[in-house]
């Protein structure tokens, strides 16, 4: 893999998911919600699952373009597409249209990065938000972004929001681990699972997006991702292949951990701008993939790795946000992975 950042077509723009008018994929759960929203029985929750990178995001803009472009209404396309130059769309790309409120992890003031949880005050502006008058009859929508990111004070909030929806309001939660929220907002929203690319539509995603990549790193990127374009486009940046690389071998020598290539890994990584975060993503990315395959093989005991996953992404999320030392967060997380495979084989 080259290590100069790869060019992008021309033709596409760098992803940003409310910008994003194509969507590769999820058609399942694309038809199950047109026909929810175009019969005019669109559910005032909906909770949208998948693995990082997949295209959660940029299926919850699509719902919410439609909404606010065509309301609940047969009025616009099956596939929920809605014209680039339709004002919904433009307002929405420019990130000002008063209908539609995204709620995310807020910046520390003093550290200029992300918090390390969607607390308590971003949530509470669903009320007035929900509680503002919409104009012209049109719709209140909210994103939540990701779900996952809420600590508890937040999501008894967010409940409070999902038992007492106004009319013409959507509350969508984008979830990467939907098993970790409450059951009784798990109960209040409905489900759309997105699920990983199919190796072909990766395929021929990173072919456009890409065009200057080999046809080996290609079937590298589509093996590494996970059916994830995020991951891939991620992964083709820079050193993140050999990075992705690095956490696959963690995770392989988790029943016999090796203290020695941990400290060389920390230590490389310590001398890499973000190389500690970009490492956390390629491994909790690892460590899922490996899950997903155990379930889908029927295997059980995966308890304990769900946990871990949330735990490890917490540690790279607050090492991040608090400059901690990037050693320490990775010695502990290869020492969290061999208890783990001790405890719950995978």
């Amino acid at each position: 893999m080259a290590r100069k950042k790869l060019e992008v077509a021309p033709e596409i723009e760098a992803h940003d998911p409310r910008k994003t008018l194509s969507l590769v994929g999820h058609q399942a759960a694309l038809a199950t919600a047109s026909r929810a929203i175009r019969a005019g029985r669109p559910p005032q929750g909906w909770l949208i699952s998948g693995p990082p990178g997949v295209g959660k995001a940029t299926f919850a803009f699509r719902i919410a373009r439609y909404l606010l472009a065509f309301g609940a209404t047969d009025r616009g396309a099956e596939d929920l597409s809605v014209p680039e130059n339709d004002p919904a769309s433009v307002q929405v790309s420019a990130g000002g249209h008063p209908g539609l409120l995204v709620l995310q992890r807020g910046i520390n003031a003093s550290t200029g990065k992300p918090m390390t949880v969607l607390g308590v005050e971003e949530i509470r502006k669903l009320a007035g938000f929900f509680g503002m008058t919409s104009g012209a009859g049109g719709w209140r929508i909210a994103i939540v972004d990701t779900a996952d990111d809420m600590n508890p004070q937040a999501a008894n909030a967010l409940l409070k929001a999902l038992e007492e929806p106004p009319a013409r309001a959507m509350l969508m939660l984008l979830s990467n681990a939907p098993g970790q929220l409450l059951p009784t907002i798990r109960s209040r929203c409905q489900r759309l699972d997105l699920r990983p690319l199919s190796d072909a539509q990766l395929e021929k995603e990173l072919t456009a997006r890409l065009p200057d990549l080999g046809a080996k790193e290609r079937a590298t990127l589509v093996k590494a991702s996970g059916g994830s374009i995020g991951a891939a486009l991620t992964l083709a940046e820079d050193d993140g292949l050999a990075l992705a690389e690095e956490a696959e071998r963690l995770v392989d020598r988790a029943s016999s951990p090796d203290l020695g290539a941990t400290l060389a890994l920390a230590d490389k990584l310590s001398r890499m701008t973000d190389g500690t975060d970009r490492f956390g993503t390629f491994l909790i990315e690892a460590l899922t993939n490996r899950i997903r395959l155990r379930a889908m093989e029927g295997g059980g005991g995966l308890d304990r790795w769900t946990a871990l996953l949330e735990k490890l992404n917490r540690s790279f999320l607050r090492t991040g946000a608090l400059h901690l030392d990037p050693r320490q967060t990775i010695l502990s997380a290869d020492k969290a992975i061999s208890d783990t495979a001790r405890r719950a084989r995978l």
